[in-house]
């Protein structure tokens, strides 16, 4: 029996770091205010020149290194993300090009913060129909690029950065056990971006009204994320006949701390089988789940045979789930 197993994992993120401090100088806020309300103490923002495909490139080079796969090996690259480095060519495209992994297909996928696991979903589904026998998936995002640093609601929260792993059909038990994908478009407006599309193309009077810039209901988020983050994360481990509390660690994304605690709380695990960066990343959107398993595997967290459960939740609104056994 062949699963997709991740033999490799890499992460990158912006050596520009903004702390709470200095959000403090910039809108009405506090590191109190802040670190209460999130759990966010820093976040790395790209500079100016820094697209999405940067980060992207670098966290695949390293989570090739690991796997020990030349990029030549590879039959696809599938990238998550919502900031792309421009409409067309895609993200994947671009880093294919950049890695000379010559025999991949390559694409985008967007499904806000979800789109890791939905990117991995479509690989494992690629690897088990026998058609690819290495995929790269990536979630890579330079969400500053798009956020409104007038809004003290959002500016505190979202940050830039790229995590990657590389999925390899092997024999035995390990890998990916299952995967379960929602999404709800009925909510999309709770969070979203109302200019740059074909809705509203860019002029000056979307530019002038600040329609290229995240709008988000915090707090109708949070309520929703909560209940479907649980929903995704009980799915996984009912198909898999795992019981509450049996996950050896669970990787979530990273949106805010209180949300983390209260799925921890729900699936009867403890802190120290909960992996969180989010004091020192923010809320990275499609690269949070990869940033977060690339520094738990790099910790030495993540043991032979381990159940590792992955949850996210996102803008569209998406959200889902993936058990592996590692």
């Amino acid at each position: 029996m062949y699963k997709a197993r991740i033999i490799g994992t890499g992460s990158s993120a912006p050596s520009k770091v903004l702390t709470n401090k200095d959000l403090e100088n910039m809108v009405d806020t506090s590191d109190e205010w802040i670190v209460t309300r999130t759990g966010i103490k820093q976040r790395h923002i790209a500079e100016n020149g820094e697209p999405t495909s940067k980060f992207a490139y670098q966290a695949s080079v390293k989570a090739l290194e690991m796997a020990g796969v030349s990029p030549d090996q590879l039959d696809m690259i599938i990238v998550g993300s919502v900031t792309p480095d421009m409409a067309t060519p895609s993200v994947g495209c671009i880093v294919q090009h950049q890695l000379k992994a010559t025999q991949a297909a390559a694409f985008d996928i967007s499904a806000g913060c979800t789109g890791f696991i939905y990117a991995l979903s479509i690989a494992n589904s690629y690897i088990k129909s026998g058609m690819c026998q290495k995929i790269l998936v990536i979630g890579a995002e330079t969400l500053s690029k798009i956020t409104d640093y007038q809004d003290r609601t959002t500016c505190i929260i979202f940050a830039d950065g790229a995590g990657a792993a590389v999925l390899s059909k092997e024999e035995g038990d390990r890998g990916i056990l299952s995967t379960h994908l929602y999404s709800d478009g009925a909510y999309g407006k709770l969070l979203y971006m109302p200019g740059g599309g074909s809705a509203l193309p860019a002029t000056y009077k979307t530019i002038d009204d600040r329609e290229h810039y995240l709008k988000m209901d915090g707090n109708k988020v949070f309520k929703i994320a909560i209940k479907s983050l649980e929903e995704a994360a009980l799915t996984a481990l009912s198909h898999n006949n795992i019981t509450e509390g049996t996950v050896d660690l669970l990787i979530p994304h990273q949106a805010n701390s209180r949300i983390i605690d209260a799925i921890a709380k729900r699936l009867k695990l403890p802190p120290e089988k909960v992996f969180s960066n989010i004091d020192t990343y923010g809320n990275t959107s499609a690269a949070s789940v990869p940033i977060a398993l690339d520094e738990a595997n790099r910790q030495k967290k993540l043991k032979e045979n381990h159940l590792i459960l992955l949850d996210a939740f996102g803008a569209g609104f998406t959200w889902g789930s993936a058990l592996l056994r590692w």
